[in-house]
């Protein structure tokens, strides 16, 4: 006899990468960034004292909301802190999604989205993304009339590293009648040159939600910390009502502001991951890889022939682990993270030996 809920019985849970226990050369399958935390954090992580752990952490994150608040230009009921961008996402769905309402995504997106709506009995209203994995112009209108009151954006895009300008983004949130989150777990890649900021809209629009995470851009992945940015009137319900009471621990809280506080030297891995993201680009395309523009800290890559999960089988075998998606208009790509030169290297000279 199962337990379960129908729901839950009927669907397949989320399918994280591989976390290798073997020998590894280069592990550019789950996005992190591949350089250490800067040193300012690791000495707040060892400046914690045992009263921090004997004692309940700031039950709304009051430090980092200020920090995060300063950062942005923002203030601090415009913040909420959670545990890792999946909490938010979470939260989102608790708070704004009725048990069973549809929820809006384009396809292919973040695999996780689907997870968290079947946790929710919530069927799917999915918008396929356009050929060069743009945005359809009429996306907003589409999920009006399916009646969505919630709807998941990642921007840049996952898997394909798309970035679609603020501009578009606002049109968007402009014709919405409902609650955008726009997942921007890697806007720290994005090259300053674009000159991307969404935080103005969060001022201009009461629907928009933004997650931000420090899992990717600051080297946290292992910490699980994010944030998300919106109006009052999205924050409030979630920061007072729906999350745990107390949802951030001491250490994440500590380590995440002191990476805020220090940015500027996060700032230079996302600068080195930029530059390590150009050369591959070039060396995988020369290889037959063709990579469309990618605007985060990683590549979807063409596998010649399309022979991808050989490839993807190949790879593994020697210690170097990409990821592979099972999924419709994925099978013959490769999504591969960027590592260190060393690792990217290493990389290159497999596919040479795969030939």
């Amino acid at each position: 006899m199962s337990y379960e809920r129908d729901a839950i019985a009927r669907m397949s849970g989320y399918v994280p990468g591989e976390q290798p226990a073997r020998a590894v050369v280069a592990k550019l399958n789950t996005n992190e960034n591949p350089y250490p935390p800067c040193p300012a954090v690791m000495a707040a992580l060892h400046g914690i004292s045992g009263d921090a752990l004997q004692r309940y952490p700031n039950a709304m994150a009051d430090g980092f909301r200020t920090e995060a608040a300063r950062v942005h230009d923002l203030t601090a009921d415009n913040v909420i802190a959670t545990n890792g961008g999946d909490e938010l996402l979470r939260l989102a769905i608790t708070t704004f999604l009725e048990p069973g309402g549809p929820l809006g995504i384009v396809e292919p997106s973040y695999s996780l989205y689907p997870v968290l709506a079947a946790l929710n009995a919530s069927p799917l209203f999915r918008v396929p993304l356009a050929d060069d994995w743009s945005v359809p112009a009429d996306l907003a209108q589409r999920w009006n009339d399916a009646g969505i009151r919630l709807a998941m954006l990642v921007n840049p895009h996952a898997p394909s590293g798309r970035l679609a300008p603020v501009a578009e983004i606002a049109e968007i949130a402009k014709a919405f009648k409902g609650v955008l989150l726009l997942d921007e777990a890697y806007a720290d890649f994005i090259d300053p040159d674009r000159g991307y900021d969404s935080t103005p809209l969060v001022r201009d629009f009461p629907n928009v939600l933004l997650l931000r995470t420090m899992s990717k851009g600051y080297s946290l992945a292992g910490l699980r910390f994010a944030y998300g940015l919106g109006s009052p009137t999205l924050i409030q319900p979630m920061l007072t009502k729906t999350k745990d009471s107390y949802n951030v621990d001491a250490v994440a809280q500590a380590l995440a502001t002191a990476s805020l506080r220090h940015r500027d030297e996060a700032a230079k891995t996302w600068q080195a991951v930029r530059s390590e993201r150009i050369r591959m680009t070039e060396a995988l395309t020369t290889r037959g890889y063709a990579c469309p523009p990618s605007q985060t800290n990683f590549l979807l890559a063409d596998v010649p022939g399309g022979n991808a999960p050989s490839v993807y089988r190949t790879l593994a075998d020697d210690g170097i682990y990409v990821r592979w998606f099972d999924q419709d208009r994925l099978r013959d790509k490769l999504r591969i993270s960027i590592g260190t030169p060393q690792e990217n290297d290493a990389l290159l000279a497999a596919l040479d030996r795969i030939g």
